[in-house]
């Protein structure tokens, strides 16, 4: 099959000029000497600039031409350009084209960009535009190597989280997450006030987030530390055991209960509980639930007597719990009673940066733990296929990832062959989506929200979240149409 050949390049202020009667600039020099299919355009400047030298730029070729506009807050901000840039070339690649990148508008710092990410991360063509030499094809005569993220050397490898610890560490604390997405320092911050508020917490997240860690950090920086922290995995609780392993039990109260029984609420009693999957609990126990967070009182199954309780609450779920709550499927009063702090954790493969500082840290901690593993160190050509994962089970996929790499690796040096090795390679395509075997039971409304999601992220990446500009790439009516699919499945 023959690739479509994009040409992607920043727009840059001779571009800008050539509306004016000047030079044509280098992204109409370059279309007149390089044949393409199509044309992204990456724009910082303002719309009311752009648009002119875009209407005026379709007149001139003949070829689609689209306009991705970017917000940043300095055009040499190293940070904001890489994710820009990054998300592009990742759509694209996707979509299996031919990238061509033309180097020559924009800043200094955007340059650098692109070479380090057509260099290490996508396959792509160079080209550069000058009044003296025209247009040139770009050899860039050395290696980059794949792990190189913008300001990693700023952060200090004795405070990298290893995220994806089988058992979270006790004495887990905000420094322990340790990260350069906005997103996730903006949490760590949130987190920190929710910790000295004692207010109810619910978590957002998908499987393997790090929740937990999350909640263990909130209980260890406020005032509860120094009393129990207990964690309950809702989803995995017996229906007939619920009341019992939530409140306790009497001795006699039903068959085998040969002794009474403290549940978790009095386990906790003074310091924090954890309701992990809280999504699961059915209708009935959200009532019997609502009611001891609502008066701090307990009757334990087969008791008379009410018993007081003082607990910290923070809750955590996979689930879209505001869609559930619209659907009759939650309760809204229940709902409206945890989520008084609210914290949604993004997944791993939208920690932009973070993925190869995450796995330099946990494989350094796997080989830690057994010295007969040797110092093992990832490949090069490893660590591509690291970041071309999706990462579906997120930090805690990562690091069986690695654990089962190095175990299986002969030498120190873990390569793409060993890594091939240990991954798991899960359904990933729309078609699979439809194929799924619904007599072994699915998530209908969990696999809407999953396409939607992702799609939604996309479009607002691709357009610099400009949502006008979004809801046209998905097919959707208006730009409040798309705020409504937004507040939907939760996205900010």
């Amino acid at each position: 099959m023959i690739q479509q050949r994009v040409l992607v390049s920043w727009v840059g202020a001779n571009d800008l000029k050539a509306v004016s009667g000047g030079e044509t600039g280098p992204i109409l020099s370059t279309l007149k000497a390089v044949p393409v299919e199509s044309v992204q355009l990456l724009c910082s400047y303002p719309e009311e600039r752009v648009e002119p030298y875009l209407d005026w730029l379709r007149e001139q070729v003949d070829v689609p031409i689209t306009a991705h506009y970017a917000t940043l807050s300095s055009p040499v901000h190293f940070g904001e350009i890489y994710q820009v840039a990054s998300e592009c070339l990742k759509h694209l690649s996707v979509s299996g084209t031919q990238l061509s990148i033309l180097l020559s508008p924009g800043t200094p710092a955007m340059q650098a960009v692109w070479i380090l990410l057509g260099k290490a991360r996508y396959a792509a063509t160079f080209y550069q535009s000058s009044l003296e030499q025209g247009v040139q094809q770009v050899e860039v005569p050395f290696e980059i190597s794949a792990e190189y993220v913008p300001a990693a050397n700023a952060i200090s490898t004795d405070k990298l989280v290893q995220l994806a610890g089988l058992d979270t560490p006790v004495d887990a604390a905000f420094d322990s997450i340790v990260t350069r997405s906005e997103r996730m320092l903006a949490l760590k911050e949130q987190a920190r006030i929710l910790a000295l508020k004692q207010v109810p917490v619910l978590v957002y997240g998908e499987t393997g987030t790090g929740k937990e860690l999350f909640a263990r950090a909130i209980h260890n920086a406020g005032p509860r530390s120094k009393e129990p922290f207990i964690a309950v995995n809702c989803g995995a609780l017996a229906p007939e055991l619920i009341d019992s392993i939530l409140f306790g039990h009497k001795k006699g109260a039903f068959t085998g209960a040969v002794a009474d029984r403290a549940g978790v609420f009095q386990q906790a009693h003074g310091g924090t509980l954890f309701l992990d999957e809280f999504g699961e609990l059915t209708p009935d126990v959200q009532v019997r639930l609502l009611r001891v967070l609502q008066e701090g009182t307990l009757t334990p199954v087969g008791a008379c007597q009410e018993l007081k309780v003082d607990v910290r609450l923070i809750a955590a779920t996979h689930r879209n719990l505001m869609q559930a709550v619209a659907e009759g499927r939650f309760r809204e009063d229940l709902f409206y009673r945890i989520a008084v702090g609210v914290l949604h954790l993004p997944p791993l493969r939208e920690r932009e940066g973070d993925l190869l500082l995450l796995c330099e840290r946990l494989l350094a901690g796997i080989t830690n733990q057994d010295p007969s593993l040797g110092n093992k160190k990832i490949s090069e050509d490893a660590k591509k296929l690291i970041l071309q994962h999706p990462w579906r089970g997120n930090v805690r996929e990562l690091q069986s990832t690695l654990l089962r790499a190095a175990l299986w690796c002969q030498g120190d040096l873990i390569v793409a062959n060993d890594l091939e090795q240990a991954l798991f390679k899960l359904p990933q395509t729309e078609a699979d989506l439809m194929a799924m075997d619904v007599s072994q039971g699915i998530d209908i409304q969990e696999l809407i929200s999953l396409v939607a999601s992702r799609y939604l992220r996309k479009a607002l990446a691709i357009t610099g979240h400009n949502k006008t500009r979004a809801a046209s790439l998905l097919g959707l009516k208006s730009q409040q149409t798309l705020s409504n699919w937004m507040d939907r499945y939760g996205i900010e």
